[in-house]
């Protein structure tokens, strides 16, 4: 950072930045319990009151518990970036309605990590909600951390869409990829590729609707889809669907290979009744629970407000 070109590239600059203050804080905190663990053993030799010790001790375990979990990803991408998307599945306006609802679950999660959230690329829903969303995830431990959303969610409640005041169920696809840095190793051949453009829909600034900077790239061989219209030019917007297509090439790659396969992404499964990896019940009853770890709350609001550190750290324990 005190090199004189640092600022030179912006983007750059603020993801050094930050990383250099998430190592800061972390180290920190375990000067901290350091500190707090001298104090105590000072105290327990003074004799002094059990009470007073008993609940130093139960805090201090908490915090060290806390900083200890991170010790638990040292997968080969869990200290990485992250690409979180979420698709809405079987249930028409239902299901865009819920994938909408998960996309403010999740970016009210990233706000408490400390992690900066940029969206991609968004489609909207014809009534209600959204299609899809691509969300760049920035910040230390993001992918480990994400990486145990990946899968279908279901939704069960009243619709507010249903004049009959109805129960349906609704499905959306959550896809989590690590930022693999530079891949030079994948070559993406001209005739492969199908880039379409068209004028943006949503974030860009002033130019939405009025340039065509939005863009979208097909590989054909894979029929794999990526694209972005966040960014103010065309020329920003390839390079950033080609980065995220490169990765979604290299992620199919170690798919590939069995070993790697649960690692990286889980099974994949269609967003339908039976493949769900967490169900959100908001009537009859209220409960969220995860059907991999079989951990669950009764307070879905919280949780579809970003309290979903529990459900996270439950499958993570679980591996």
């Amino acid at each position: 950072m005190n090199q004189p070109n640092f600022w030179s590239n912006q983007e750059q600059a603020k993801q050094k930045s930050q990383e250099f203050n998430e190592l800061k804080n972390e180290l920190t905190d375990w000067d901290t319990i350091s500190d707090e663990v001298t104090t105590l053993l000072e105290l327990a030799l003074e004799s002094k009151n059990d009470n007073e010790l008993e609940e130093q001790v139960t805090d201090l375990e908490k915090k060290f518990a806390k900083l200890e979990f991170t010790i638990m990803l040292s997968g080969s991408y869990d200290e990485n970036s992250s690409t979180l998307a979420i698709h809405a599945g079987a249930g028409g306006t239902d299901a865009q309605d819920w994938a909408e609802m998960l996309k403010r679950m999740y970016l009210r999660y990233f706000e408490s990590k400390g992690w900066t959230a940029k969206i991609l690329d968004e489609s909207r829903g014809g009534e209600a909600g959204i299609k899809s969303v691509t969300i760049e995830v920035i910040g230390r431990y993001a992918y480990g951390y994400l990486k145990a959303e990946a899968g279908v969610h279901r939704l069960v409640r009243i619709s507010p869409f249903d004049a009959e005041k109805m129960r349906h169920t609704s499905f959306a696809l959550v896809e989590v990829i690590p930022d693999f840095g530079e891949l030079p190793e994948i070559e993406l051949d001209e005739k492969d590729l199908k880039i379409e453009t068209s004028t943006a829909s949503g974030h860009g600034g002033q130019s939405v609707n009025t340039t065509y900077s939005a863009v979208r790239i097909v590989h054909l061989p894979t029929k794999i889809t990526v694209s972005c219209q966040n960014e103010r030019s065309q020329k920003q917007n390839l390079e950033t669907a080609m980065k995220i297509l490169k990765h979604k090439l290299h992620v199919q790659r170690l798919i590939e290979q069995e070993a790697k396969k649960k690692e990286l992404r889980g099974e994949f499964h269609s967003a339908e009744w039976g493949s769900q990896i967490r169900s959100y019940v908001l009537h009859p009853y209220k409960m969220v629970k995860d059907h991999r770890t079989k951990f669950e709350v009764d307070d879905p609001e919280k949780v579809l407000d970003g309290e979903i550190e529990p459900f996270i750290e439950a499958y993570l324990k679980r591996k």
